[in-house]
């Protein structure tokens, strides 16, 4: 089994909390590390339908059952729970009795903000990073590939597991979260999605082409975010005295999802495909943003853009100021790499930036650039 990169801030967090909520898409691994962490607590799914009947109908009865602690696995299947749950922890000092998972953020936070605030901790799961997988070194492969466990776990063909996992999102999942009646509509306004990787977020584009309103796509977004399908970078507030763009951009939390949803079938599809240089940059970003969920931490990272296309991929939020990153698909590095910090930097006075790149070189310029291969992000992590 792949130790997890977040399991000593889950372990780090039940000395410290009553209970821990552990959120993240369906099949990134919770259950396996909540399990595998904790295998002294009991294991209770509340995906069964027996167990669910019970802790719907006879709460006291479920917890009392439970009384020592227990892993309450997709939590969200049994929201009135919590109401209860809190009585429970109140009861007791006793820190880290029970774990709570879901693959819905949305009807975790409603649930928990109401009846367990300040008993409980969140930690975001999301897949493997790079340093978790054992991973390919081709950067198309990876691309196409994702960074689901299951698909290394069980040496499952990406196309097929990732149009298995889009089918089950959007005929379960979805009705779940929010009773969308208009499943075609809703697929197809997903693989637009798809289609705007690093994009600006323009709604009304995205209702146009999906023949729904405004309000609608606001809600479905809601919907893809609550459910770890996408998120949105947002533009950094620094203005310079020039107008920026205010934006945000959209990016997946996996690019073989992405690529499924884009028809992508191979890795060759992803070397010769119009979003090449965006899915590698959604790769990326994803990474650094897995890399602050483990910690336990919200990602720090923002994009910056004026209105006449002066550019910069990722303003980092650090405690030492702003870090400038580029992200480049190219494999060579070439002076184009270098425009949107060099402009930075004459704008802001800034000493210092990185480019990571798809080639395998490392650098350290005399302008203060660093250039990182995207294998060696890690080497990177400390700055953030």
């Amino acid at each position: 089994m792949v130790k997890r990169d977040a399991e000593k801030e889950l372990v780090a967090l039940c000395k410290q909390y009553k209970a821990v909520a552990l959120v993240g898409p369906r099949q990134s691994g919770k259950t396996t590390l909540a399990r595998s962490a904790f295998a002294h607590l009991p294991y209770v799914s509340l995906e069964n339908p027996d167990t669910r009947n019970f802790a719907l109908n006879d709460p006291r009865a479920f917890l009392k059952q439970n009384s020592s602690g227990a892993i309450l696995d997709e939590a969200q299947r049994a929201p009135e729970l919590f109401s209860y749950l809190q009585q429970v922890l109140d009861d007791s000092p006793e820190t880290g009795r029970f774990i709570i998972t879901g693959s819905n953020n949305f009807l975790l936070q409603d649930n928990i903000s109401q009846s367990l605030a300040g008993r409980v901790a969140y930690l975001y799961l999301l897949p493997f990073t790079l340093g978790e997988a054992d991973s390919t070194n081709d950067i198309d492969s990876l691309i196409h590939k994702g960074l689901y466990p299951a698909i290394y776990d069980r040496s499952i063909e990406p196309s097929k597991w990732y149009a298995n996992y889009i089918r089950t999102y959007v005929e379960r999942d979805v009705r779940l979260i929010k009773n969308i009646t208009n499943l075609i509509a809703f697929e197809k306004f997903l693989r637009l999605c798809a289609g705007r990787v690093g994009q600006l977020l323009n709604m009304n584009s995205l209702a146009i082409e999906s023949g729904v309103d405004g309000k609608t796509i606001a809600s479905w977004i809601g919907v893809l975010e609550s459910s770890f399908i996408v998120f949105r970078l947002q533009p950094h507030h620094v203005s310079f005295n020039k107008r920026i763009v205010k934006m945000p951009k959209l990016y997946f939390y996996d690019t073989g999802l992405a690529c499924s949803l884009l028809g992508i079938g191979s890795p060759h599809q992803v070397s010769t495909h119009y979003a090449k240089g965006s899915l590698f940059e959604n790769l990326v970003i994803a990474e650094l943003v897995k890399h602050r969920y483990n910690k336990g931490e919200n990602h720090n990272l923002f994009f910056w853009r004026d209105n006449i296309g002066h550019e910069v991929d990722i303003l980092a939020d650090t405690p030492n100021g702003i870090l400038p990153i580029e992200i480049k698909a190219g494999s060579t590095i070439n002076e184009n790499f270098f425009k949107g910090i060099e402009f930075w930097k004459k704008l802001t006075g800034s000493n210092r930036g990185i480019v990571v790149f798809a080639g395998d070189t490392k650098q350290e310029r005399s302008s203060g650039i660093s250039i990182v291969p995207w294998l060696n992000l890690r080497s990177i992590y400390d700055l953030l």
